[in-house]
């Protein structure tokens, strides 16, 4: 009984420290560390072009990076971040040279790791 809950306590702890590397990522501006958490597939939607749904976890780690870049995103502002039902938000404001982007992402626990299913930026 004992380690049914420290392994439920470790997981939960293993999501906090997913979710603040991902935090870290984003007011970093490091598309290649914030990949690392994209699921499989991943549903993708970025300013000016179509949502792509499953899209597979290579090209969306390839996509994400280029908007990076070509938008020089430097930082991250978090607005907010709540679980409900295993899944987990957050929202915040990508900021970027030209301008700040509005950012969503959607995540779920995956074999004890937090993944990254959906992310919407305008």
């Amino acid at each position: 009984m004992v380690m049914v809950g420290l392994v439920v306590g470790l997981s939960a702890y293993q999501t906090v420290a997913d979710s603040d590397n991902i935090v870290n990522a984003l007011k970093q501006g490091n598309a290649s560390q914030l990949s690392n958490y994209f699921d499989n597939f991943i549903d993708l939607k970025l300013p000016e072009k179509d949502e792509v749904k499953n899209m597979g976890r290579t090209q969306a780690g390839i996509t994400v990076k280029s908007f990076f870049g070509d938008n020089n995103i430097k930082g991250f502002d978090l607005t907010s971040q709540r679980e409900m039902g295993g899944t987990k938000y957050i929202t915040g404001k990508l900021q970027g040279d030209a301008k700040d982007y509005n950012i969503t992402m959607l995540m779920k626990v995956k074999a004890d790791k937090l993944s990254i299913i959906t992310i919407r930026v305008n």
